[in-house]
């Protein structure tokens, strides 16, 4: 491509319509439609009001949640408990699976040994397994997050070794040119690069981790989001269970958009791969 063709194409991008500000606006709209087709179907009895309460209705059940509670805590106490077990499942499996993506990508022996254990659990649903770790860890807390912590562990491993595969060569052979060490390349050349994609993996983690949840809480659990919903579709409190879906959405939602404000904040050149 010419210099000439270059600097067209420059000008062109600096003045073409900025496509993020109509973003916001479609989302508003999108939001608006679903909300108007609910209240319709509410208002002509498309549905019936114990399995589709009326949007007023939620939005009175969320404050009625969040001042008086429902089974023994308020709406912040549940969600609380459940950000603890999402988190606390995050942290431990980031630390065992980071490591393991590491080894994988690195090294036969780790490989043979790790990808068929991650390949084993990563197609199985929370449900499938839940009965085992009931009768083999209890009913506490531990067996909550191990649900958890199981169903993130293959998206932070597998992302951690793809992007460790990833990692230039030109970069990894000037390092070992310059009588770089195993452990200095992989500490200065491959985790830098593998970072945004580790953090690609932490945020598909979540989101799994997330979907765990109501599963995991099936446990005994006396508070968390799971069990308000689970108790409250017992005894078809419709409304109640709808906030609970909404709350685990937005709590989903942020704790992702603060992963991406992470990555632009602090790995700049993960746009630029």
């Amino acid at each position: 491509m010419s210099s000439t063709a270059v600097s067209e194409a420059v000008i062109a991008e600096r003045h073409a319509p900025p496509r993020r500000l109509w973003r916001a606006p479609i989302a508003l709209l999108t939001i608006a439609a679903i909300l108007g087709l609910w209240q319709l179907a509410v208002s002509f009895v498309w549905v019936s009001p114990v399995f589709l309460p009326a949007p007023a209705k939620v939005v009175t059940a969320l404050f009625r949640l969040l001042s008086q509670g429902y089974i023994d805590g308020t709406l912040w106490q549940h969600a609380w408990a459940s950000i603890g077990r999402v988190f606390s499942a995050l942290l431990i499996t980031t630390l065992i699976a980071v490591p393991a993506g590491i080894a994988i990508a690195t090294s036969s022996i780790g490989r043979g040994i790790l990808d068929p254990i991650i390949e084993f659990v990563r197609p199985l649903p929370p449900l499938a397994y839940l009965p085992l770790i009931i009768i083999w860890f209890g009913i506490g807390e531990p067996s909550k997050i191990l649900v958890i912590g199981l169903a993130m562990l293959a998206p932070i491993a597998i992302s951690t070794a793809s992007g460790i595969r990833s990692a230039p060569l030109s970069q990894i052979n000037a390092a070992r040119s310059f009588g770089a060490t195993r452990l200095q390349v992989l500490r200065e050349v491959l985790l830098p690069s593998a970072l945004p994609e580790i953090l690609t993996g932490i945020r598909i983690a979540l989101g799994a981790g997330w979907s765990t949840l109501v599963a995991a809480e099936l446990v005994a659990a006396s508070r968390g989001l799971g069990v308000m919903i689970q108790s409250a579709a017992q005894f078809l409190v419709t409304d109640i269970v709808i906030v609970g879906i909404f709350v685990i959405s937005a709590l989903a939602f942020g704790f992702e958009a603060l992963l991406r404000l992470i990555e632009r904040r602090f790995l700049p050149w993960a746009r630029h791969r």
